[in-house]
């Protein structure tokens, strides 16, 4: 199955994280290749020789919509599931996300902080085009999936809610799971019921919460902190 990437900066993450991209079509190669040489010089020779160059209409037709760095491609969506067991970082689960830009956002950053990977409960397609534009194409660089059921997680599950413990006096274990509801729902009585722990983040009098993306951050740079100091 392929899904698309829109822009650049998504087909380089894709491309640099061993994705099959193709096509990579392009407005103008020329542009394509200065942005490479400019924000990914390790892919300049990919954008010069692989990149396909088509107009406006041959672009909507191939990504399904224009795109402001004129960059795209569709890519082998990758077989490998996240692992049951053995997992040296953390599994970021998202119970019954609603919003995909949010989704792909935590993507992101799970990616950027060294996550096992990143699973989700509920309808919203982790792989949605709109999902994979929030990630900025990070899909590629860690396990992404969709659970029927959170009784198919194994290990800890660290849930994350305002009335758990203080997160500052607490170790997550590398092989932990750490679960987050959607920002207007909370955690599922599902969720809550199969947690080991609940853990608070530190959050000033007055302040109702985070954003999604905010609270996976701040809990996978706990665990990344703590384990550095270790």
């Amino acid at each position: 199955m392929k899904v698309t990437l829109e822009g650049f900066h998504a087909v380089k993450h894709a491309l640099r994280f061993g994705a099959v991209v193709a096509p990579v079509v392009v407005l103008d190669r020329a542009g394509a290749v200065a942005l490479a040489r400019s924000h990914a010089p390790d892919l300049v020779d990919v954008f010069a020789e692989r990149a396909t160059e088509v107009d406006a209409a041959g672009f909507v037709r191939v990504i399904g919509r224009s795109h402001p760095t004129g960059v795209g491609g569709l890519a082998e969506r990758p077989a490998r599931r996240v692992d049951a067991a053995g997992r040296t970082a953390p599994l970021v689960l998202l119970d019954n996300p609603r919003n995909p830009g949010n989704l792909g956002a935590v993507v992101r950053v799970a990616a950027g902080l060294g996550a096992s990977g990143v699973v989700s409960l509920g309808d919203v397609d982790p792989w949605h085009p709109a999902v994979l534009r929030g990630s900025a194409g990070l899909h590629f660089a860690l396990p992404v999936d969709r659970l029927d059921s959170v009784a198919d997680v194994a290990g800890e599950v660290i849930a994350f809610d305002a009335g758990g413990e203080a997160l500052r006096d607490a170790r997550l274990p590398d092989d932990a799971v750490l679960a987050f509801g959607s920002e207007r729902h909370g955690l599922s009585a599902a969720v809550r019921a199969r947690a080991d722990r609940v853990v608070s983040l530190p959050m000033r009098p007055k302040v109702s919460s985070y954003n999604l993306t905010t609270s996976v951050g701040m809990a996978l740079y706990h665990w990344e902190l703590f384990r550095r100091a270790s």
